[in-house]
């Protein structure tokens, strides 16, 4: 009898050990999210170039005399003569701006004499001169008249003039919508070459962001006058003022 069941428990080990053998366990798979939305991002360019309206300088007096009082003296002799050239020549007095004054004293070296006897003279004390300086800005409507207006300020006594330079007022508002608008255009081209190229199809714009880099927006030329001590300022050429804009865009496949 004993031998039977030991016989019997056999048998139902083997059958469960079949049984068990037969199933199959499946783990799910790990794969990309669902959720995840395909794009394309590109930086689109736009650039527009403007002619200026407007120039502005910087001119002014330096005087250099013994005593502070003459120092002003004369620099206030020449700047009023140099101011009422200004006005003369067609700038408003409103375009005509204080940017900087100063006095300030100048020592001039000088070489210790060699030994002298005694009771005798040494070197002298270092001598020195005050300097006066007083520039304007000043800005010019009528770029055609620059080359004028600066002359005029040289024969009335200034002998400082420099960062002449030209920009845009009137219209830089709608060159930078331009600018941008190009920089849009430049984008949709840009996403549509990749997505042909991918072989997909160009959906909406997901998001935009602008790129602002640099000191400068928008970059605009600039030049400098000389004022020599004989002679006029000589020729002033405008040229044109860029702007530029860059656009990140992101697209959506679809």
């Amino acid at each position: 009898m004993s031998r039977r069941k030991g016989l019997a428990v056999i048998m139902v080990i083997m059958m469960l050990g079949a049984a068990l053998g037969g199933l199959a366990f499946t783990y799910p798979q790990a794969g990309l999210p669902s959720d995840v939305q395909r794009t394309i991002t590109v930086v689109g360019q736009g650039v527009v170039r403007v002619d200026p309206d407007v120039a502005r300088a910087q001119i002014g007096v330096e005087v250099l005399a013994p005593t502070v009082k003459e120092a002003v003296a004369q620099n206030q002799e020449l700047m009023t003569a140099v101011l009422e050239a200004l006005q003369e020549a067609g700038v408003d007095a409103k375009d005509i701006r204080t940017s900087n004054y100063s006095i300030r004293f100048e020592r001039e070296p000088y070489m210790p004499r060699p030994a002298v006897p005694e009771g005798a003279e040494g070197p002298t004390a270092p001598q020195g001169r005050y300097r006066v300086s007083n520039m304007v800005q000043v800005t010019i409507r009528d770029l055609e008249e620059v080359a004028a207006v600066l002359d005029a300020a040289i024969e009335a006594g200034a002998n400082n003039i420099w960062g002449v330079s030209f920009g845009v007022e009137d219209t830089a508002a709608e060159a930078e919508s331009e600018a941008r608008a190009k920089a849009m255009e430049n984008a949709r081209e840009k996403a549509a070459e990749l997505a042909e190229l991918a072989g997909v199809e160009l959906g909406d714009v997901i998001s935009v962001s602008e790129l602002v880099s640099g000191p400068g927006y928008p970059i605009i030329g600039v030049m400098e006058a000389a004022a020599p001590a004989f002679g006029g300022a000589g020729p002033i050429s405008p040229g044109e003022l860029t702007f530029r804009a860059q656009l990140q865009v992101v697209f959506a496949i679809k």
